[in-house]
């Protein structure tokens, strides 16, 4: 598929009420699970009250006990799910949003944390589905059919 061909695909898909819908919904939804997790880290709380016997646990007991490093992430989350928010840099927050959300998706296959099986998977679906909505704004980083200048 070329990019003119998926330039017409994208502008007949964002014409669609329903999709434009969804694109909303999903921006909030995302919003909503990165606020109070980023918030916590912040604040320096650990994140939940799993053992550290458990896989998960143990890896965010660690986490937590990296100091700057986990409230790091903890403003990322925030500043993503805030960018997310608003229309205007609603990109943005996607683009910053990804990286987390697949790290953590991840992060539950690896320690086979069943407690977000689904939920984090989705959230990267979701996710990638924000950043389809935007291929207009961010296909000029992408490398699809470049032209080089000599």
């Amino acid at each position: 598929m070329n990019t003119s061909t998926l330039d017409r695909l994208h502008f007949q898909v964002k014409q669609n009420r329903w999709l434009r819908d969804f694109a909303l919904f999903n921006r909030i939804v995302l919003a909503m699970g990165f606020l109070p997790s980023g918030y916590v880290k912040i604040i320096g709380e650990r994140f939940t009250d799993l053992s550290v016997c458990h896989p998960m646990g143990h890896y965010l007991e660690a986490f937590h006990r990296t100091g700057f490093y986990y409230t790091f992430v903890g403003v990322m989350q925030i500043t993503a799910a805030c960018l997310l928010l608003i229309p205007r840099t609603a990109t943005l927050g996607a683009i910053i949003y990804f990286p987390i959300i697949l790290n953590i998706c991840i992060l539950t296959f690896a320690v086979r944390f069943v407690g977000s099986w689904i939920t984090a998977p989705l959230m990267v679906l979701a996710n990638l589905y924000l950043l389809c909505w935007d291929y207009d704004k961010i296909k000029f980083i992408l490398p699809f059919n470049k032209q080089t200048i000599y």
